[in-house]
């Protein structure tokens, strides 16, 4: 079993100071913080009217208090995919895990305590490739029920073993498959109700830029499972417009944060039940949280005439 105490916790800042400060005063109130490693990376200014902001954000960086704390400022900007792949990599190839934050997200005084324990109770088990600190709502879960797993991964606040992160595939190798089987496609979007796979066309035809989608892609291809905690122990505050892929949204500012103290752990099953009654509970909160039906329909729509439009293109799947 690894030593929680030299799990280094890696953050990702920009140009939102603001966001920042929240997020540093909410991650001091865990205590098992003074005795992590922590690395801060903060990206590069992408124009002349950044630099004040990327400015205020180092400053707020530079001052906060940690007995173990490196900052790594960039000149130029590498963009929040390029960041996270270069420096989990890093991370975990020198430590052996890591726990990851950004800048947007505020995290409960119990956030710290479950990503430890999760990180050395799953340490060894090859189906368990990501510890989630976010959770989607479920009205009937509450801090006393167990642990979920899950086929998909969460962005917000996570963490993961070397021995996980190596089989993330950056070129999202086979994703072609998913225009061709629509069983597949369907189950990589959680039975329907999510467009993994219209984003990951979108990733791969050069339309966004997004670590996230393709290791989610990584984990489905490898029949892995994210363990999640019952109630949220994150909430994502910024919807407000300001970050690289966000909007104004407060369906997900209502997500609230709690004491993992009382948390119960399981092992995981041989594979994610699609059919069990938790997860079909989260899969309904997650299609709630994409809101107006109509909308829903018209990103299906639009999923379908990208596949249709990417099968019919002479270079398929570059």
């Amino acid at each position: 079993m690894s030593d929680g105490k030299k799990t280094p916790v890696a953050i990702f800042v920009f140009k939102r100071p603001q966001h920042t400060a929240r997020m540093l005063e909410a991650l001091a109130r865990n205590p098992e913080l003074a005795e992590l490693p922590l690395f801060i990376f903060c990206d590069g200014a992408r124009r002349e009217d950044e630099k004040a902001a990327v400015e205020a954000t180092r400053s707020i960086v530079r001052d906060f208090a940690h007995p173990a704390k490196t900052v790594v400022e960039r000149e130029t900007n590498s963009g929040l995919a390029a960041s996270i792949i270069e420096a989990v990599s890093n991370l975990c190839s020198n430590h052996g895990r890591v726990i990851v934050l950004e800048d947007d997200l505020v995290v409960s005084n119990g956030f710290l305590g479950f990503m430890l324990k999760a990180l050395d109770r799953y340490e060894n088990d090859p189906q368990v490739m990501q510890v989630s600190g976010h959770a989607f709502p479920v009205e009937s879960f509450g801090d006393t029920d167990p642990v979920l797993f899950l086929p998909f991964i969460s962005s917000w606040g996570w963490a993961t073993w070397d021995r996980a992160w190596s089989a993330f595939d950056t070129k999202a190798e086979g994703w072609q498959a998913l225009l061709l089987d629509r069983a597949l496609a369907r189950s990589f979007d959680i039975g329907g109700v999510y467009p993994y796979s219209a984003m990951l066309a979108a990733q791969m035809e050069g339309r966004i830029d997004s670590w996230a989608i393709r290791w989610n892609w990584s984990v489905f291809r490898s029949q892995g499972c994210v363990v999640y905690p019952p109630v949220s122990l994150v909430t994502n505050v910024g919807f407000d417009g300001s970050g690289t892929h966000r909007s104004a949204n407060a369906k997900f500012e209502a997500q609230s944060v709690a004491d993992a103290a009382t948390i119960t752990f399981l092992d995981p099953p041989s594979a994610p039940d699609r059919e069990d009654e938790r997860f079909r509970l989260v899969q309904a909160s997650v299609k709630a949280m994409q809101g107006n039906p109509l909308k829903q329909f018209a990103k299906r729509l639009l999923w379908l005439y990208v596949r249709r439009r990417i099968l019919k293109s002479p270079v398929r799947g570059n």
